[in-house]
C-alpha cells in the first residue's frame, strides 16, 4: 500500500501548492515528489508506464526540442505528459509523473511519458525502468562547477540506460557521436549540413571536443557551425560525423524554412538554433513511427511558438526577449550571434539574478568562456547591464574592451525602461536568463499601458 500512498501524498500537495500559491509563491512542480519519495523511495519503478518512455537530455536545447516534440505528438492524436515548466530534476519528474499515475492502478494515464531531462537525474528517474527513446542534443561546458568536465556529463548519459534504449543523437557533436561507436542498442544520427555563416576556422575560444575521443588526434573540420559544432572527422582512425540518418539542408533562416531529407519543413524561429531542436524532433517522431506527412502537418500548418524568443514593443521599437542559459557559453554564443547578423542598429539589455539554484556557491568563471568580444560591434549602440550581477557583467564588458560610452548599468530595475528610451536607440534585444524574462515583459506591458 506504500505505493498508493505516495501517489495520494503527492497529489495532495500538489493540490495544496495550487491552491496556496501567492502565499507559497510555489507552483507546487517540486515538493510534491519530494516527499512521496520519502513515503517510498521506490516508487518510480513500480508503476506501469506508457509504450513510449522518451527523455530529451543536454546541455542546450532540450525544452524546445521537448516542445517541439510534444507540439507534433499532440497534434496527431497522442496522450502526452511532458514538463511543460522545464523542471527537469528527480523531484519534478517524480511529481509530474506521479500527479499522472491511477494510485490504485498504478498506471500512468498517456500515450507517451515524454521527459526534459537533466543529465545528472537520468539515472535516478529510470532506475529499473528504462527509456524506449533519448534524444541528445549536445554535450558542452555547462553549469561547470556543478557538472565538471563535458566528459563527466558524457558519462553520466552514457551509464544511464542501455541496449533497449532507442538513441537519437546529433552526430555534429563529436563528444556526442561518440555514441554511435558505443551504444549496442539502436542509433538515429541528424546532423545539419554546410550552412551559409558556417566558418574554416573556430570564431569561438569554447572547443570542448577538439580531440578525437577514440585516438585523440587532432580533429579536422570541413566547417563549424559553432563551437566545437559541425562536419568533422578524424585523420587518424575511422571516427567521423559521417552521413546521417536526418540531414538539414538548404536552410534559409529569413523566409524560415529548411529541407529535411527533401522535404519542407517550417522553422518557428528565424535562428539557426531552431535548426537543431527542430530537426531533433522530426528524427524522433520518425523512430516513433510517425510519417513524414504527419511531422510536416503540425510542423509547416499547425505552427507553434517560439518557447526561447518573443517578439515585444516599446513605442515603435521591437523589443525581442532571447534567453540565454547562464553558466553554457556556447548557448550565449548563438544568442550573440544572432544579434551581430541581424541588421541595423541595436540596443542590447543584459543580466540575470540567479546563476544557479542547484548550489549556493555563485560562480562567475564561465563569464569568460562567452565570447562577448564579438558585440565589439558597430552596429550596437548601447548594452544595459541589469540584474543582481551587473557590476560582474560589466566587468566582463570592458575585458572585452567594449568602450565605456556603450556600457550603462541600471541599479534599480524600475527605470529601465524609461534609461532604455532616453538612452539608446535601435532594435532592443534582451540577452537574460529565465530569471529575468518575466520581469522585464512585465516592465515592457507596463510602459505599453503608459504607466511610464
Amino acid at each position: 500500500m506504500k505505493e498508493t500512498l505516495a501517489i495520494l501524498v503527492n497529489k495532495a500537495i500538489t493540490f495544496t501548492c495550487k491552491v496556496l500559491r501567492p502565499i507559497l509563491k510555489s507552483d507546487g512542480s517540486v515538493t510534491p515528489g519530494y516527499y512521496a519519495s520519502k513515503v517510498d523511495k521506490h516508487i518510480l519503478d513500480k508503476l506501469k508506464y506508457p509504450r513510449y518512455i522518451v527523455g530529451i537530455t543536454g546541455s542546450s536545447g532540450k525544452g524546445s526540442t521537448t516542445s517541439l516534440v510534444a507540439h507534433i505528438l499532440e497534434g496527431n492524436g497522442y496522450k502526452v505528459i511532458w514538463n511543460k515548466n522545464g523542471s527537469n530534476i528527480y523531484n519534478a519528474a517524480a511529481t509530474l509523473i506521479l500527479n499522472n499515475t491511477n494510485p490504485f492502478t498504478k498506471k500512468v494515464n498517456a500515450d507517451v511519458l515524454l521527459l526534459e531531462l537533466d543529465e545528472s537525474f537520468i539515472k535516478l528517474i529510470f532506475n529499473k525502468v528504462k527509456l524506449t527513446h533519448l534524444v541528445i542534443t549536445n554535450v558542452t561546458r555547462d553549469q561547470p562547477a556543478r557538472n565538471g568536465h563535458p566528459d563527466i556529463i558524457f558519462k553520466k548519459i552514457k551509464n544511464s540506460f542501455d541496449s533497449k534504449t532507442h538513441i537519437i543523437i546529433n552526430a555534429d557533436d563529436p563528444i556526442v557521436n561518440r555514441f554511435k561507436y558505443l551504444h549496442n542498442g539502436q542509433v538515429t544520427t541528424y546532423g545539419v549540413g554546410n550552412f551559409i555563416d558556417d566558418t574554416k576556422k573556430p570564431i569561438s575560444n569554447t572547443i570542448d571536443g577538439a580531440y578525437c575521443p577514440l585516438c585523440e588526434t587532432k580533429l579536422k573540420y570541413k566547417y563549424y557551425h559553432y563551437g566545437h559544432i559541425g562536419n568533422y572527422s578524424c585523420p587518424n582512425c575511422k571516427f567521423a560525423r559521417g552521413k546521417v540518418d536526418y540531414e538539414a539542408t538548404d536552410i534559409n533562416l529569413d523566409k524560415q524554412f529548411m529541407i529535411i531529407n527533401k522535404g519542407i519543413v517550417h522553422l518557428n524561429k528565424n535562428v539557426f538554433f531552431a535548426v537543431y531542436y527542430t530537426l531533433a524532433a522530426y528524427a524522433l517522431c520518425k523512430t516513433m513511427g510517425l510519417t513524414n506527412k504527419q511531422i510536416q502537418h503540425e510542423l509547416n500548418e499547425d505552427i507553434m511558438d517560439s518557447k526561447r524568443m518573443k517578439n515585444y514593443y516599446l513605442g515603435r521599437r521591437k523589443v525581442e526577449m532571447i534567453e540565454s542559459k547562464n553558466e553554457n557559453a556556447l548557448s550565449y554564443l548563438q544568442t550573440i550571434n544572432y544579434i551581430r547578423n541581424e541588421k541595423g542598429t541595436k540596443t542590447i539589455i543584459m543580466g540575470f539574478d540567479n546563476v544557479s539554484r542547484r548550489y549556493e556557491f555563485n560562480d562567475l568563471s564561465w563569464l569568460y568562456d562567452v565570447d562577448f568580444e564579438l558585440l565589439n560591434d558597430e552596429s550596437i549602440n548601447k548594452i544595459f547591464c541589469i540584474g543582481r550581477f551587473r557590476y560582474d557583467v560589466y566587468a566582463r564588458l570592458k575585458h572585452a574592451h567594449i568602450p565605456d560610452d556603450k556600457i550603462i548599468l541600471i541599479d534599480d530595475l524600475e527605470h529601465i525602461i524609461l534609461e532604455v528610451k532616453k538612452h539608446s536607440k535601435g532594435k532592443i534585444y534582451t540577452m537574460v536568463c529565465f530569471d529575468m524574462t518575466a520581469i522585464l515583459k512585465q516592465k515592457l506591458l507596463e510602459a505599453q499601458h503608459g504607466n511610464y
